[in-house]
C-alpha cells in the first residue's frame, strides 16, 4: 500500500463536473484521466474517503473512488461487455432458481423474492419464470427484452453501479430495483444471502463467512450512496 502523500483534501469546481483536488492537485484515474465527478454530492463523498485515509492509502476502503475511476476507465471502451455481463443474469437470476425442499428454506425464498419478480413484471415489463434445482432455464426473449431496454437507456455512471450491485447480488432485478431506489441495501443484502442466512440458523456462524456478509454489507451500501449521490 501506499504511504498518505497529501495533506489537504478538497471538492472543486471544474469543467464538466467536480474535481478532487489533493493539496491543491487533481486526483487522477489509474490511466491517468482527471478524476470528474458529474455531481458535487459524489464530488464530496469521494474527498471522505481520501480525507479518511491514514498514514497508509487503502484502496479497499475506497468503493466510491473504486466505482467513479471504473467509469472514466474502463467504460469508454468497455461499455458493451458491462451491459452483456449484466444482462447474462437474465438467464441465471438468483431468484428464478428455488429450493425444493426443506419446505421452510422454500418458503422463506417464496416469500423474499417472489415480490421483486412481480416488482419486474409492473415496472420493467419483464416477467421471468422460476424453477426448483440448478437446471438451467430459458426465458421467454420478451422478458428479457424488458432487461434490456432498462439497462441500455442507462448512463456510464448508473450502468457501473448497476453492473457492481447485479454482480454483488447474483441478481439483476435485485440489482435494477437497488439502481431505480425501490430496494434499500439491507433488503438486497438479505434477499443476495437468504439461502446463507437459512444455514447459519441451523448449524452456526462461520467466522469466514460473516466477514463476507460484512463486506457485501459495506458494498451495497457504497453503490447506493453513489446512485443517490449522482441525484
Amino acid at each position: 500500500m501506499a504511504k498518505r502523500f497529501y495533506k489537504d483534501v478538497q471538492a472543486s469546481a471544474a469543467e464538466d463536473g467536480f474535481a478532487i483536488l489533493l493539496d491543491g492537485r487533481p486526483l487522477r484515474t489509474p490511466v491517468r484521466r482527471v478524476l470528474i465527478l458529474p455531481t458535487r454530492a459524489l464530488a464530496d463523498l469521494v474527498a471522505e474517503e481520501w480525507a479518511a485515509q491514514a498514514k497508509e492509502i487503502v484502496p479497499d476502503s475506497m468503493p466510491l473512488t473504486r466505482l467513479a475511476t471504473t467509469v472514466l476507465d474502463l467504460m469508454p471502451t468497455r461499455r458493451t461487455d458491462a451491459e452483456a455481463e449484466i444482462l447474462g443474469y437474465g438467464e441465471t437470476d438468483l431468484l428464478c432458481y428455488r429450493a425444493a425442499h426443506p419446505q421452510d428454506l422454500a418458503a422463506r425464498q417464496a416469500e423474499a423474492w417472489q415480490k421483486w419478480l412481480d416488482w419486474a413484471h409492473l415496472h420493467l415489463d419483464s416477467r421471468l419464470v422460476t424453477t426448483t434445482g440448478i437446471a438451467a432455464i430459458q426465458q421467454d426473449e420478451g422478458a428479457l427484452c424488458g432487461l434490456k431496454r432498462a439497462v441500455k437507456a442507462l448512463d456510464d455512471w448508473r450502468l457501473t453501479a448497476l453492473h457492481a450491485a447485479t454482480s454483488l447480488m447474483g441478481s439483476i432485478i435485485l440489482g435494477l430495483a437497488l439502481q431505480r431506489g425501490a430496494l434499500t441495501p439491507a433488503e438486497g443484502f438479505e434477499a443476495a444471502v437468504l439461502d446463507e442466512l437459512y444455514e447459519m440458523e441451523r448449524w452456526g456462524e462461520e467466522a469466514d463467512l460473516l466477514q463476507r456478509h460484512a463486506r457485501l454489507r459495506r458494498d451495497l451500501e457504497a453503490v447506493s450512496a453513489f446512485l443517490a449521490a449522482l441525484g
